[in-house]
């Protein structure tokens, strides 16, 4: 039997709608989602040992939002190949708002210096919040002779591949900031990588390597003390801890940055009202005046993006890294 034209388009109407419904359902899942979570423990995964500046700022951060939203943020840190197995662990656990990943500027790095890790940065996670970003200080030992950026580059030309300088390992923050150094002031000094800050910092303390690129306060009391010279700060502008130290950019080496800064990912997949409600979180907590007055004694900088901003943040600094390990060849250890 023929169906009257009015029954076959109220048929066809109902299914249009039917297939609209689990768009809708999703949609309206969302927000409401958003607005529950959490209603459990989080996880935050920290790909760095305890103790750390990865560590101990991801604790803070974890408690205050433990504090500001009513469920635990819980870290747990799990170490190991350059924070790759932590972060792997996070890009594979369930995307709704229960694990998190505190990373670093060590992530932007691997993704060139480790192509053929189990995880993509930008296709396996969804860019929450930054949370501060800290100075370095380039210092040399006092047997060197140099006093200012320019004194170094100098000298540095002068005996292309006969000065050194220490990191705790390729790939490092402290490692790159010394490669980007030397291709913007175009000299060639001896990467000389160690295991950790601590065994790198002893030996230029000790005149065995000329120099290095260190955190501000842990190196600043050696510098005071007349142990190392300091020379610069990697910044934009001057560090507070040693506002009488200039910055490389206005050294001689223009457009010259490279800090350590930190971060919150989620897995890809994590409901956006859940990411806009995290990123709302954390940019009240770094942006309170208690907070900003003692990172800045600690040589912190608090940061404040969206999503979609710290987004394009990490692509640009993924491609910054790129361009300085391609040129320079460098291979992960």
């Amino acid at each position: 039997m023929l169906l009257p034209k009015l029954s076959r388009r109220f048929i066809a109407a109902a299914a249009v709608s039917m297939l609209a419904l689990p768009a809708l359902a999703q949609q309206a899942a969302s927000p409401a989602a958003g607005q529950a979570w959490p209603t459990k423990p989080v996880k935050v995964i920290v790909p760095y040992a305890a103790g750390g500046p990865a560590d101990v700022y991801a604790r803070f951060l974890a408690q205050r939002l433990g504090d500001q939203l009513g469920q635990p943020f819980v870290v747990d840190n799990r170490t190991g190949a350059g924070a790759v197995i932590g972060t792997d662990a996070a890009a594979k656990s369930p995307a709704d708002g229960y694990t998190l990943l505190v990373m670093s500027n060590t992530h932007t790095v691997n993704e060139t210096l480790v192509p053929n890790k189990p995880y993509n940065l930008m296709r396996d996670f969804a860019p929450v919040a930054p949370i501060n970003s800290s100075d370095l200080l380039l210092v040399a030992h006092p047997s060197l002779g140099v006093a200012t950026v320019q004194q170094l580059v100098k000298l540095a030309k002068e005996k292309p591949g006969k000065l050194n300088y220490a990191s705790s390992g390729t790939g490092t923050p402290y490692h790159m900031a010394g490669e980007l150094f030397k291709a913007m002031s175009g000299t060639s000094i001896v990467h000389v990588p160690y295991k950790g800050s601590s065994a790198a910092r002893t030996d230029v303390i000790g005149g065995q390597v000329d120099l290095m690129f260190d955190a501000v306060t842990t190196m600043a009391e050696h510098a005071k003390s007349g142990k190392v010279k300091a020379i610069a700060t990697t910044g934009k502008k001057r560090s507070a801890v040693l506002p009488d130290v200039p910055t490389v950019d206005e050294s001689g080496v223009p457009g010259y940055e490279a800090t350590i800064w930190l971060g919150v990912l989620a897995p890809k997949g994590t409901p956006a009202a859940i990411v806009t409600k995290l990123n709302e979180a954390i940019t009240k907590i770094v942006s309170a005046p208690d907070v900003q007055k003692a990172w800045e004694q600690q040589g912190a900088v608090p940061m404040t993006m969206t999503p979609a901003q710290f987004e394009k943040y990490m692509q640009d600094d993924i491609a910054k890294w790129a361009k300085v390990i391609q040129s320079a060849n460098i291979k992960a250890d």
